[in-house]
């Protein structure tokens, strides 16, 4: 199986516009006003230019911006990044400590007092997962499968 073609597009501010560079291909240049739109506007300079299919290859646009810029934004994005996997290990540890409160006896109101949510918000953390079976042949539903639980509810 044959790669697909990768251009790299080197996009430079210049007044109130993106200029568009394609590296590899001295023909192919094209300008934006917003950086989220220079891949399509990449895509149809290549395609018109090279004489490809626009679907037939990836862009990867490569903005320049002053270095201490750029730092930052990388800074900026992995943060961004690190809270995300910091939301996400807390919503499972508020998840199982849930179910260990509520199975260990506590009602969902303490158990929200304890971990500082409300008690609805306890009580859907610790719902049973819902286990749709197929009345006329006991099998497992899968949720994920709309139409088989469509059936599943009309029999």
């Amino acid at each position: 199986m044959a790669s697909v073609r990768r251009f790299t597009v080197r996009a430079r501010r210049i007044g109130g516009w993106w200029a568009l560079d394609v590296e590899g291909e001295p023909g192919v240049h094209s300008q934006v006003r917003r950086i989220d739109q220079a891949e399509e506007m990449a895509r149809d300079a290549i395609a018109g230019v090279l004489d490809i299919a626009p679907d037939a290859f990836e862009i990867v646009v490569a903005p320049e911006v002053p270095a201490a810029v750029r730092t930052m934004v990388d800074q900026a994005t992995k943060a961004r990044s690190h809270a995300a996997q910091a939301q996400d290990a807390a919503a499972q540890l508020t998840r199982d400590a849930a179910q260990r409160l509520v199975a260990g006896g506590l009602t969902v109101r303490d158990a929200g007092v304890l971990l500082g949510v409300s008690h609805q918000r306890v009580a859907q953390l610790t719902r049973p997962t819902p286990q749709l079976r197929s009345a006329s042949r006991g099998a497992r539903i899968d949720l994920e499968d709309k139409d088989a639980v469509r059936r599943a509810v009309d029999e």
